[in-house]
């Protein structure tokens, strides 16, 4: 910096992207907003990210991958809470459809899961108002509504009527 200018930023663009992916994997599109919301210029912002495709560290298909991996797994939501954290990142449709069909078939079994993980929570409740907070629960996951009537009813043991 011998030139005498105060630089825009304390660090480069390529720096805080570096920063921003050292935090947790991001998508590209997530990258651009951060990067932009921070007033680097557009066109720097875009050769940044272009590099950083070409050496892999920005890469939409394996962040899409490993999102709904943690997603489906560790956090045990359904389809539609997958595909719409996806798309809250900025995945296109084709990527994300095509993440979220990649998923395992376990649905009904995830949902099942997380109702069971959650049941000794709801003791004390009133049988419909635990049943009530445990299908909103699943509901919130991302689990179909029917899927999670049964979940919720399995794990409180209430006798499955007409669906």
């Amino acid at each position: 910096m011998s030139s005498g200018r105060t630089p825009k930023h304390p660090k480069t663009c390529h720096e805080r992207a570096l920063g921003l992916l050292a935090v947790r994997p991001r998508s590209r599109r997530e990258l651009e907003r951060r990067l932009l919301q921070a007033r680097f210029d557009l066109d720097e912002v875009r050769d940044v990210l272009a590099r950083l495709e070409r050496v892999g560290l920005v890469d939409d298909r394996a962040f899409a991958r490993q999102y709904a991996e943690h997603r489906f797994g560790a956090r045990r939501e359904g389809r539609r809470a997958v595909a719409d954290g996806l798309r809250a990142a900025g995945i296109s449709t084709e990527l994300m459809e095509a993440t979220v069909a990649e998923a395992p078939d376990d649905e009904e079994d995830r949902a099942l899961d997380l109702a069971r993980s959650r049941v000794a929570r709801l003791a004390g409740l009133e049988a419909a108002k635990a049943f009530t907070r445990l299908t909103s629960l699943l509901a919130r996951r991302g689990y179909a509504p029917d899927v999670a009537r049964r979940a919720a009813r399995v794990a409180l043991e209430v006798p499955l009527g007409d669906e």
